[in-house]
């Protein structure tokens, strides 16, 4: 019977329990979400700035030499005539840019 004036009132303060949860996406949002979203650009543009030459570490921990590139592979050398393809998202890091490779002379 007086509950007939309090419905404008239930619905601020149905708002107001929806404050927390909206601070908490965006706090979520600032640590979490955004950072990560900037360090997946960031892997993408080096990708596909990968050039024959450059030393490369991949996702699994192999350190080479890039001799090769493909839309989606790439051939790696990591050891004296050794050379294996891998998916160009497996590359983990880029180590230096291209230089050229000093000739060892055996005595």
């Amino acid at each position: 019977m007086g509950q007939g004036g309090g419905g404008a009132g239930n619905g601020a303060a149905g708002f107001t329990g929806f404050i927390p949860l909206i601070l908490m996406f965006v706090i979520f949002y600032f640590l979490l979400i955004r950072p990560q979203q900037k360090k997946t650009k960031e892997h993408r543009e080096m990708i596909a700035s990968l050039k024959k030459g450059d030393r490369i570490v991949t996702s699994g921990g192999i350190y080479g030499r890039i001799t090769g590139i493909d839309e989606a592979t790439l051939t790696v050398e990591i050891a004296d005539k050794v050379r294996v393809k891998i998916a160009r998202g497996n590359v983990g890091a880029r180590l230096q840019a291209t230089s050229p490779e000093p000739v060892e002379k055996k005595p």
